[in-house]
C-alpha cells in the first residue's frame, strides 16, 4: 500500500560511472552537493584523503533530514569530527560509494523526503 505519492519534481541522478555523474541530464565531471528541494552547493574536493570538517559544514546549513554521503569508488567512513556540525543539528549522515548514494538519493527524493546528497567524483583513472 502506497501512503503518499512520489514526487517528480525533484533534482534526480539520472546517470553515473567512472569520474561523472548525471543531475537530470547534466553530466557533471566534479563532486557536488545538491538537494530534494532544489538547492546545488559546489563541493571543492576531488579526493576523500582532501576531506576535513569545513567540507560537512556546508551540508548543516541545509534544511534536510538526511545526507547521503557518497564516498567515491568505494565506501570509506567519514571522521566523526567532520560530521559533528551535522550530528548537532539532527541531520542524519549515511554513508555508501558514489554509485549507491546515487540511487538512495533518488529513492528518498521521489518519496517526499527532504534529503540531499554529498557526492564525492573522483577523476576516472
Amino acid at each position: 500500500m502506497k501512503l503518499q505519492p512520489d514526487r517528480s519534481n525533484v533534482p534526480t541522478v539520472t546517470g553515473v560511472g567512472p569520474g561523472w555523474v548525471a543531475v537530470n541530464g547534466e553530466r557533471i565531471e566534479h563532486s557536488l552537493i545538491f538537494a530534494s528541494d532544489g538547492q546545488r552547493i559546489p563541493w571543492p574536493v576531488r579526493s576523500f584523503d582532501e576531506l576535513s570538517a569545513s567540507h560537512f559544514e556546508a551540508l548543516s546549513a541545509l534544511a534536510v533530514e538526511v545526507v547521503i554521503f557518497g564516498s567515491g569508488s568505494r565506501i570509506r567512513f567519514p571522521r566523526p569530527a567532520w560530521i559533528a556540525a551535522l550530528a548537532q543539528r539532527r541531520i542524519g549522515v549515511e554513508t555508501m560509494d558514489t554509485a549507491a548514494a546515487c540511487r538512495t538519493y533518488n529513492i528518498l527524493a521521489h518519496e517526499g523526503r527532504s534529503v540531499a546528497a554529498a557526492l564525492l567524483v573522483e577523476p576516472a583513472a
